[in-house]
């Protein structure tokens, strides 16, 4: 028989309204007894008896057992999410930056204490990618791991693409849809995508990262020029973090514009729904799609692991905490495209090999293979110049240097 949750619930936006609107259709063993909200001002659907600012009388209330954090300032969820699981809480959390930032500490944090954390909404929405990853990949060789993880990033691709909507038209109804935020940068600069990506490779592979390490380069710089290229070739352009397990001993990632070919399952990936492939060595090649953005979709993933905590569920680490003979590496060789302006750039970022380059007035770009590393060292020069960049090949041409 399942347990009774008493529930306390740090956020009220479009996830935690999405969520309630889900719990009250349910007739689950759970109560939810307050709201903790930063604005008192603000106009709320449900009695005012229910919400409060203190966070305190939440993560100090002995019968709340279970706090469910969904807040954008990642600082202060990990204060939350910290006191709650030292307290004997067991904390559902969808805050991707926050986990991201601090995974090493949480898992130590659940073993000292004996609580759990659970977080299926933090990684692409309504796909059950984490708990699949711990559990039914959890003795499987994982070759790696790709997809599209940002549904407010592919909503203004696929609008662009599509319908031929300019980049600042989209991006403006992906923030009317409540898929972007005011500030997008998380979103379309790579962040978002990247922190997924670093909660994801902890339970495929067991490696842990921090944001700092892994390269993530956005679509903020998409031009004309991409789409004119785009259809030509007949590609789709999609922001998608990658992990490769390139031998036994390392383990490559990062985050930049791919160009997809019809014959991969992302190009018929469009709008807010996101898909992850992931290539196996005994169970191949398996694909996963859902929406990735919207209060709905998350809030169905959060509810997924509340149910869970009814039945004392946690996550193992089981790669985490073995044989740690793999380590990440930025270390490798790639193939991009590059659209730029400055022939400085080219040279600095070194091209071992150039396969197509194209010159025509104001559109210049090249096609070839280039060392992540000058990538990296590059990054800002990239950014500043309006330069675009997109991984140009396949994953399995990414190879160590």
């Amino acid at each position: 028989m399942s347990k009774k949750l008493k529930i306390g619930i740090f956020g009220f936006g479009v996830v935690g309204q999405g969520l309630h609107d889900i719990i009250i259709t349910k007739n689950l063993n759970l109560e939810i007894v307050k709201f903790v909200i930063k604005d008192p001002t603000k106009k709320r659907t449900l009695p005012q008896s229910l919400f409060t600012t203190d966070r305190d009388i939440v993560l100090d209330d002995p019968e709340i057992n279970t706090v469910v954090e969904m807040i954008n300032d990642s600082e202060a969820a990990f204060q939350i999410v910290k006191k709650a699981l030292s307290s004997g809480k067991n904390v559902v959390s969808a805050s991707k930056k926050m986990i991201a930032e601090n995974l090493a500490e949480l898992i130590q944090l659940q073993k000292e204490h004996g609580t759990s954390l659970l977080y299926e909404g933090s990684v692409c929405g309504s796909i059950p990618i984490i708990r699949n990853l711990e559990e039914y990949y959890d003795n499987e060789l994982l070759h790696s791991i790709s997809g599209i993880f940002n549904g407010s990033s592919n909503y203004i691709l696929s609008k662009v693409y599509n319908e031929g909507l300019d980049y600042d038209k989209a991006l403006k109804q992906a923030q009317d849809l409540g898929f972007a935020e005011t500030d997008p940068t998380m979103d379309v600069g790579g962040y978002d995508a990247k922190h997924k990506l670093i909660i994801a490779v902890a339970h495929a592979y067991g490696v842990i990262v921090t944001p700092e390490e892994v390269l993530n380069i956005g679509i903020q710089n998409l031009s004309p020029y991409e789409l004119q290229y785009a259809k030509e070739k007949g590609v789709k352009i999609k922001l998608v973090p990658v992990a490769k397990e390139l031998d036994d001993k390392h383990l490559a990632m990062f985050v930049m514009p791919k160009l997809v070919g019809q014959n991969e399952f992302l190009y018929n990936v469009d709008n807010e729904y996101n898909g992850v492939v992931v290539q196996a060595a005994f169970a191949d090649q398996q694909f996963f799609f859902g929406k990735g953005a919207g209060g709905h979709p998350t809030g169905s993933a959060v509810l997924s692991d509340i149910a869970a905590l009814r039945y004392d569920y946690q996550y193992e680490y089981k790669k985490a905490h073995g044989k740690k003979e793999l380590k990440f590496t930025n270390d490798i060789e790639l193939s991009i495209y590059l659209r730029y302006d400055e022939e400085a750039l080219v040279e600095a970022l070194g091209f071992d090999e150039i396969q197509e380059r194209y010159f025509s007035g104001n559109f210049k770009y090249v096609i070839g293979k280039v060392k992540l590393q000058h990538l990296i060292a590059n990054q800002h020069r990239i950014s500043a110049s309006n330069a675009f960049v997109a991984f140009a090949g396949q994953l399995v041409d990414v190879k160590l240097t």
